[in-house]
C-alpha cells in the first residue's frame, strides 16, 4: 500500500486550509521525522539559499534548524491554491543561543502528488531582529485562534 496524506488534490478552500493547519501543527512539534513524513521520499526543497532533496536530508536540515532556532513557534496562513498547489504566508519566532529573538517572515509554494504528499517546497524567508517584549507567537496555535491572521508587523 502506498503512503497517503489527506486531504488530496485538487484542493478546495476548505481542504487547502486543512492542509495549511496540519503543516503548522506538525512544524510546531519540532519533530523532524514527523514533519518529513508529510513529504514524498524524493521531495525537493529550496529553503532560503539551501536546496534539500529527500526525507533523510529534510530530517538533517530540520534537526540542525531547531538546534539553532530555539523555542521556535510558527503561524501559517493560506495565501492561495489551485489544483495540486498551495501558496502560504508564514511568520515564526525563535531565539539563538545568545538569547536574541527573531521574527522570520516568509512565503512558501507547495506542490503535492495525488496521494497528498508534498513533492516540492520553495520557501523565501527574511529575519527581523525583535526584543523579547515584542514577541507575539507563543507555542502552538490555540484552537480558538485557528484561522486568525497575524498582523504584518
Amino acid at each position: 500500500m502506498s503512503e497517503s496524506r489527506p486531504p488530496f488534490p485538487p484542493f478546495t478552500e476548505e481542504t487547502a486550509l486543512r492542509k495549511v493547519q496540519a503543516a503548522e501543527d506538525a512544524w510546531n512539534t519540532r519533530d523532524p521525522h514527523r514533519v518529513a513524513s508529510a513529504y514524498t521520499p524524493d521531495s525537493a526543497w529550496r529553503n532560503r539559499d539551501l536546496f534539500v532533496t529527500g526525507r533523510e536530508e529534510i530530517v538533517r536540515f530540520l534537526t540542525a534548524k531547531w538546534e539553532r532556532e530555539l523555542d521556535y513557534a510558527l503561524r501559517k496562513s493560506l495565501w492561495g491554491f489551485r489544483e495540486n498547489r498551495i501558496a502560504v504566508r508564514f511568520q515564526y519566532e525563535w531565539h539563538g543561543a545568545a538569547g536574541q529573538w527573531w521574527r522570520s517572515y516568509g512565503n512558501e509554494l507547495w506542490q503535492f502528488d495525488p496521494q497528498g504528499l508534498m513533492e516540492r517546497r520553495e520557501a523565501s524567508i527574511d529575519d527581523l531582529r525583535i526584543d523579547e517584549a515584542d514577541r507575539r507567537i507563543f507555542g502552538p496555535r490555540p484552537e480558538g485562534e485557528r484561522g486568525v491572521e497575524l498582523p504584518l508587523r
